[in-house]
């Protein structure tokens, strides 16, 4: 782990050396981006170069007594973070299984459905970027609006077992792979108060530290649990009125389903496929895809599963996200927007236009049982729309823990000192130049700013997973352009609620950024209205989860998938 404190960059391993922070090398570069997992703390950049900038003084004990008494927030209990403890704030352990979730009540749907999400990823247990939380908010919302709904989750070696309830092994079964009938194990628990279904094969899949990367080839081992999961169905006889697939890594299973399943018992279920980031495609070879017990060679078509950039190759590719969504009763990306991008781009984009009328676009939602300031046990202090006092102290916390304040000066936390955030995972996608850039123009426009990411491979490149819940700056692509409506376009006011550029350049991020700070330190009573605007809204997963009804309940009334229009190979079951 790493963060840049106060113009410096300290370095630390998962056990933290108590040893002083490293003094500014005379180039300013101390980055050490070998780590898998980084937090940057950058108060100016130019090509990665770190250096001083102006630090907030504040002290706790100067907070005014009015402040005290509107946050309701004991300032003596708070245990103050310093860049020089042993653990970084950051890092501490949270025992989320413990904590009591606060659950919106909404009404009872009247046509109540049982919904089977199938995944690689689930928060808070087996997170790795967005899909966990999609995964989590969405059973969550759906259970609460009185369907019955599970998730069936690998196993891994490094799920933290104490994060789940009431575990217990419910079924001992086998599943095909590769010639054999593999030993495998399903258990049952309760993890942020959703029933999920752990499958365990007795091979090598899932071992590892980590979610992803393990020793095992991960392609198999999806294919493996995209088949094992409809094998529980069939050997339990459980029929779920959806399956709901996430991703490349169960894109097998719509082919799975309707070309083995299907045939023997599984007649209930209907397929809907999320796709969340459309650059992992899951290629895969003829051989591999028929390790799961399917004829690989019955799917390289252009009509069925075949990667279209591979055409007149030898040999030819196959991607599990195509046939998953050509096989699929419907398909749905992350956002309204994000839809007209993908069938406009990319070589998918002709698939995705052949199978328009049954791909959708439904903004992802906020899960508020888990992300809610106003209960959130985990803060400093609390706060909401109608009192955003604690948020003064929240960032205030951060900036201590971060070397941004001082405790030994007059001052308190209203010192008018932007601070920009940026929550990213490290890849390639969302435009590293942009966030390099930024960190030089902060701090020229006497700001601060924090980085907190994860660097898959070492690398250092940049994409944006979300959004802090303050005044949003950012670029008119995707979900965002969906949520996120800018403060100057007149027409639309009333909508308004941050800083938006189009561009792909510095400059156009120059503009927003430079709008975004003359709000913040000429306008303070807009500015203030706009962050109590934000906070508002109603992003909850109880609006998606409705939308995503409305899904289910449309295919539920289906005979069959657009692959079943074309002429179907029954001899694509072989075993």
């Amino acid at each position: 782990m790493q963060c840049a404190i106060g113009g410096k960059v300290v370095v630390s391993s998962s056990t933290p050396s108590p040893s002083p922070s490293p003094s500014p090398s005379p180039s300013g570069r101390l980055f050490n981006f070998q780590q898998k997992r980084l937090s940057l703390t950058l108060t100016s950049s130019s090509k990665l170069k770190i250096k001083a900038q102006p630090r907030l003084s504040s002290s706790a004990s100067a907070l005014s007594s009015s402040s005290s008494s509107s946050s309701g927030v004991d300032y003596e209990q708070i245990v103050w973070p310093s860049p020089t403890d042993e653990i970084p704030f950051w890092n501490k352990d949270f025992p989320s299984s413990d904590v009591h979730l606060v659950v919106e009540q909404v009404n009872k749907d009247h046509q109540l459905l049982h919904i089977t999400h199938v995944t690689a990823e689930m928060a808070p247990i087996a997170k790795v970027g967005g899909l966990g939380d999609v995964v989590t908010g969405l059973a969550r919302a759906s259970l609460s609006r009185g369907h019955t709904v599970d998730v069936m989750l690998p196993f891994y070696e490094c799920i933290p077992r104490h994060h789940i309830n009431d575990f217990t092994l419910i079924t001992t079964y086998n599943s095909y792979h590769d010639g054999d009938w593999i030993p495998t194990n399903a258990f049952r628990g309760l993890v942020s108060g959703i029933p999920v279904i752990f499958i365990e094969p007795s091979n090598h899949f899932f071992k590892g530290t980590h979610v992803y990367g393990g020793s095992y080839n991960e392609l198999e081992a999806y294919l493996f649990f995209s088949r094992a999961c409809l094998e529980w169905m069939q050997v339990t006889g459980t029929q779920p009125d959806i399956i709901h697939i996430h991703e490349w890594q169960t894109g097998a299973l719509p082919l799975l389903f309707w070309d083995i399943y299907h045939s023997l018992s599984l007649k209930k279920p209907r397929i809907v496929l999320t796709i969340h980031n459309m650059e992992h495609f899951g290629e895969c070879s003829e051989r591999q895809l028929s390790k799961c017990g399917l004829d690989g060679s019955m799917y390289a078509t252009i009509d069925k599963a075949v990667d279209d950039r591979t055409l007149g190759h030898n040999p030819e590719r196959l991607s599990l996200l195509k046939g998953g969504i050509v096989y699929s009763n419907a398909v749905v990306t992350v956002s309204p927007t994000y839809l007209k991008e993908t069938m406009c781009s990319g070589w998918l984009s002709s698939t995705l236009v052949r199978n328009r009328h049954k791909y959708s676009g439904i903004l992802n939602g906020i899960d508020t049982a888990i992300w809610n300031p106003a209960f959130d046990v985990f803060l400093p202090a609390k706060f909401h729309a109608q009192n955003s006092e604690g948020k003064k102290l929240c960032k205030y916390f951060v900036q201590r823990g971060l070397g941004l304040a001082s405790v030994d000066h007059v001052s308190d936390m209203r010192t008018r000192m932007p601070l920009v955030v940026c929550v990213t995972r490290l890849v390639a996608q969302k435009g590293l130049h942009l966030i390099i850039h930024a960190i030089k123009r902060v701090e020229e426009l006497g700001g601060q700013m924090i980085v907190l990411g994860k660097a898959p491979d070492g690398s250092i490149q940049r994409e944006f997973e979300g959004l802090a819940k303050l005044v949003p700056v950012v670029r008119k692509t995707g979900g965002l352009a969906d949520t996120v409506f800018d403060m100057d376009d007149q027409p639309n006011q009333e909508m308004a609620n941050g800083f938006v550029f189009e561009g792909i350049d510095e400059a156009s991020l120059d503009g927003a950024l430079e709008r975004a700070f003359s709000y913040f330190k000429n306008k303070p009573n807009k500015w203030n209205s706009i962050v109590r605007k934000v906070m508002e809204i109603d992003n909850s997963w109880n609006n998606t989860a409705g939308k995503y009804i409305e899904v289910y309940n449309a295919v539920t009334l289906q005979v069959l998938p657009a692959a079943e229009n074309q002429q179907r190979i029954r001899q694509t079951l072989r075993y």
